[in-house]
């Protein structure tokens, strides 16, 4: 054995190849995948695209079929802002669409009905929710320092997907994360994008970042209840439906009844969205701050004086003393 040792080496490597293509080749055939069209451009249109593990665990739970759906970015609308409710296929389409480019650029063919892939330099991921305690880090450390990560080392030719991020956190400290975070992927590295939110404050963005558009995951409801249709389609979210996500989970009654006393409440005093949309400047031309003029001494002198207890003759020696303070600004 030692003596053919170099050629069982170079049949073992030859039939590992044999094996992974024809697993793939097994798989297209089966599944129904297509050859995509890779080019050196930075579009990505994707029609009919499926998860292959949730599609294959559907089909062997007997729980219907998989609904595809399609992504379509260039270089002009390279950013999706995806909204809508928990359990509606947010998380799904985002690792669906990451799936499809790593398949395509190892050579197999994809899970879509057409795919066309603008070539990918890097593949970034910031999805779900984990710590690592032993070191020290929480899981939103662990999520800011994954987040810190793709932002200091995607390119424009990148792809990545972001998912809740800054939820892990007080409400507004996450929002102005994600705020950011979304201005910088599109001003500062323009790569192509997928984030995925419950901030709804978020899609006021649409109107002030031209590569960014809004999308969300369909429902549909139905005397008091909600259907997840799974279908992504243009436009945002209205609501979450984390309360009925609760209802579905078996949270007592009294808290689902309370939880929507107190949605009802917050809902009708909001108008954080408006704030933020007319407030909040654009990452993009944030320039550096302009040195702070001195504190004319005047003004701080007069800031200093408690003019209730002065008298008539401090008051005139004061305000001459300001005078000659102001250097003749006053």
């Amino acid at each position: 054995i030692l003596a053919q040792g170099e050629g069982l080496m170079i049949l073992a490597d030859a039939l590992a190849v044999l094996d992974v293509s024809a697993a793939l080749a097994h798989q297209a055939q089966n599944a129904h995948w297509v050859r995509p069209i890779l080019s050196d451009t930075r579009h990505l249109k994707i029609e009919g695209g499926r998860h292959p593990v949730v599609q294959a665990a559907l089909k062997q739970e007997g729980q219907g079929p998989f609904i595809a759906n399609d992504l379509n970015l260039s270089a002009h609308d390279h950013i999706w802002l995806l909204t809508g409710p928990n359990m509606a296929g947010k998380s799904t389409y985002l690792r669906q669409n990451a799936l499809i480019i790593i398949l395509a650029q190892m050579g197999s063919f994809v899970p879509a009905t057409r795919a066309e892939i603008g070539l990918v330099d890097r593949l970034f991921s910031r999805v779900g929710a984990s710590d690592d305690l032993a070191s020290g880090r929480s899981t939103f450390m662990v999520e800011m320092v994954e987040t810190a990560a793709i932002l200091n080392q995607s390119t424009a030719r990148s792809f990545v997907i972001l998912d809740e991020i800054g939820r892990g956190t007080a409400t507004y400290d996450g929002l102005s994360i994600a705020w950011a975070t979304v201005e910088y992927l599109s001003e500062k590295i323009g790569c192509r994008a997928l984030f995925a939110t419950h901030y709804h404050e978020l899609t006021a963005l649409a109107d002030r970042l031209a590569p960014l558009s809004c999308h969300s995951c369909q429902v549909k409801e139905w005397e008091g209840d909600v259907i997840f249709l799974h279908t992504v389609a243009p436009g945002a979210a209205d609501q979450s439906y984390g309360i009925h996500v609760g209802k579905l989970a078996g949270l007592p009654r009294a808290v689902i009844a309370r939880a929507q006393a107190v949605l009802a409440q917050l809902e009708s005093e909001k108008q954080q969205s408006a704030v933020l949309s007319n407030d909040l400047p654009l990452f993009s031309v944030a320039q550096p701050l302009a040195p702070k003029a001195p504190i004319n001494p005047a003004l701080k002198k007069l800031e200093q004086l408690n003019i209730d207890n002065l008298s008539p003759r401090e008051a005139l020696n004061t305000l001459y003393e300001l005078k000659d303070l102001s250097g003749g600004e006053l």
